[in-house]
């Protein structure tokens, strides 16, 4: 698991130097393999320059090139281009000589080189070339406020990060996310003297903008979910995420994909709650059922693998066909994509052992099932759907078209444990006193009520 100090610093107010967080981390149970330094785009634009192109000839010996001279801010570049929207008076982006450029896994350096005679000290980049789109129709045309010489990271604001790769074991689900991290963290500074506390992110605005999309929801298997939430949203906008949002999932190693989803992907690793979106066009008569389907029903998956499922697999479904396996993965059909304009937003608690038999039967693991496997916080479910909701209204417009649905029938309520201080340290070999004891229990979150030498313990479900 990639935990991002960026995103850490988000929840929780530290500097504290890589290595030694590190080793903290690795003290509290979280033990941390590997640390790396990385930047949102590979290889940082490290050697990329704004540059503006003075002059732009044809090139004698070609019908489709240029010859050009611009101006990086300490020399002018003779560079060939063969860009087709190359012109004089263009702000660009440059690669000089020396910088190395990434596509995927692949890399190439660029040179001084001589192009059908004319010397080019340099390359003037489209966007895909170096990471900041996937367009090759021409070379970047930046804005005219521009200025030649500046860095192209600066420019572009790149963002570097540190990540601490994270060896989860199976019991520490509470820490697969960022704020599950925070969270620990903040325990282990207050126990060391430090006046800190972890912050959730703010769901104070969430507000129902009407009721326009109102959906039917039956829980029929309540051994399999225990609690599923949801909202309708309409009136969005499906388009490629801002900048800021796409940089926060590539550091930690994933691709984006379009805003709605986007969100989703971020907001699990935020606060560990699996989401699902659903093209709301694509729910039969607005009903959603929680539920087992025949067996041998066929399914396609949103990987476009077809499998057939098992009378076992709880399913998310709608009056007519299934649409997703509860907790593990979504369907092809029912998905968001570009033309969708309303969405259903899953926010659920599925039991632990029906998701592991389910992912392990057909062979899935998702970010999803990670966690449901290992059990959820079933108090998160609607903060998260809260969360999400406002960034989809921020990023991809659209208003709250429903209630909350939160279908919860056996609320899950903190565990009551009864432990000997006596017993404790017995165990452990050494004698920690009783209070030290409890203020570590108390910045765990666990309320203590003391009776003589037995602590009664009140432990959060997470």
């Amino acid at each position: 698991m990639n935990i991002s100090y960026n995103w850490l610093k988000n929840y929780l107010n530290i500097n504290i130097e890589s290595e030694k967080l590190s080793i903290i981390l690795t003290d509290i149970g979280l033990e941390v393999s590997s640390v790396e330094e990385i930047e949102s785009i590979k290889g940082g634009l490290k050697g990329l320059v704004i540059g503006k192109v003075l002059t732009c000839e044809k090139h004698n010996n070609s019908d489709h090139l240029s010859v050009t001279t611009v101006d990086v801010g300490t020399e002018i570049l003779p560079i060939v281009c063969g860009a087709p929207n190359v012109k004089a008076g263009q702000n660009v982006v440059v690669a000089t000589v020396g910088t190395t450029l990434y596509d995927g896994d692949d890399h190439f350096k660029i040179k001084k080189s001589k192009i059908r005679g004319e010397i080019s000290e340099g390359m003037i980049c489209a966007e895909d070339e170096i990471g900041l789109g996937k367009s090759h129709d021409g070379i970047m045309v930046l804005s005219e406020d521009a200025k030649e010489g500046t860095l192209a990271k600066d420019y572009f604001n790149i963002e570097t990060d540190i990540i601490f790769e994270i060896d989860l074991t199976p019991n520490r689900v509470d820490a697969a996310s960022h704020i599950g991290v925070a969270r620990d963290l903040a325990a282990y500074l207050q126990f060391n003297g430090e006046n800190i506390q972890y912050q959730l992110p703010d769901i104070t605005n969430f507000s129902i903008d009407n009721n326009n999309k109102a959906v039917n929801i039956k829980l029929n298997n309540t051994e399999a979910c225990h609690r599923y939430a949801g909202v309708t949203i309409s009136n969005i906008t499906v388009k490629d995420s801002p900048e800021w949002l796409q940089n926060k999932l590539k550091v930690i190693g994933l691709s984006p994909i379009n805003n709605v989803v986007d969100i989703t992907n971020y907001v699990l690793h935020e606060l560990g709650q699996p989401l699902h979106a659903f093209d709301l066009d694509k729910i039969e008569n607005n009903e959603i059922i929680v539920d087992t389907v025949k067996k041998g029903t066929s399914f396609t998956l949103l990987d476009g693998n077809k499998i057939q499922l098992n009378d076992k697999d709880l399913m998310i479904s709608n009056s007519k066909e299934p649409m997703c396996i509860a907790g593990v993965m979504g369907g092809l059909d029912s998905g968001v994509t570009k033309i969708t304009n309303s969405i259903f937003l899953e926010s659920a608690y599925f039991d632990a052992v029906w998701v592991r038999k389910t992912a392990k039967r057909h062979a899935i693991s998702t970010d999803a099932s990670f966690r449901f496997e290992r059990g959820t916080d079933p108090n998160m479910p609607i903060i998260a759907l809260k969360r999400a909701a406002l960034l989809i209204k921020e990023i991809a417009g659209g208003e709250i078209s429903s209630e909350i649905y939160d279908i919860y029938p056996q609320p899950i309520n903190n565990f009551n444990i009864s432990v000997n201080v006596t017993r404790i340290q017995k165990l452990i070999g050494q004698a920690i006193p009783k209070q030290e004891i409890v203020n570590i229990l108390e910045a765990l979150e666990i309320k203590v009520e003391e009776k003589d030498d037995n602590l009664q313990l009140s432990v959060p479900p997470y």
